[in-house]
């Protein structure tokens, strides 16, 4: 009996252990924003449910420009424009929003860095490096 249950706990630790790895294997944060408006605050990569999600820290300022959007660069130097990072109000009866966090669409396989790109002005205000191309759900 002792050993039956001893022989159970020994396998739900195990268990617990390879769940946890695996879900630190499928968190990774990127280096320090670096740009001409952007610097500072990072990006953490994380899956749920499926879906590669993208979410800014919270040190992370968001820049005084007129039209800040999301923009990834994957490890083949493809570029892709997302979502614009701010919301605006609904007509001042509701405080302006920040998207902290986005879900990547099924057409980004990876992603090497994360921009903070100006559609107005049509530049890159801030960039942080992943240590290497990210693998999203969507290319498994």
């Amino acid at each position: 009996m002792t050993r039956k249950l001893l022989g159970t706990a020994l396998l739900t630790a195990t268990t617990m252990v390879v769940a946890v790895t695996n879900a630190q294997a499928q968190a990774r944060t990127s280096g320090a924003f670096s740009g001409a408006k952007v610097n500072g605050g990072t990006v953490t990569s994380t899956v749920k449910n499926g879906k590669t999600i993208l979410t800014l820290s919270d040190d992370f300022k968001v820049p005084d420009t007129p039209d800040p959007h999301w923009q990834v660069v994957d490890g083949k130097g493809q570029v892709f424009l997302l979502q614009r990072l701010g919301v605006k109000s609904l007509g001042g009866l509701v405080k302006d929003r920040v998207n902290m966090s986005i879900t990547l669409p099924d057409y980004v396989k990876d992603v090497a860095a994360v921009q903070i790109y100006c559609s107005w002005a049509e530049a890159v205000l801030g960039e942080a490096r992943f240590a290497g191309a990210q693998m999203t759900q969507n290319n498994r």
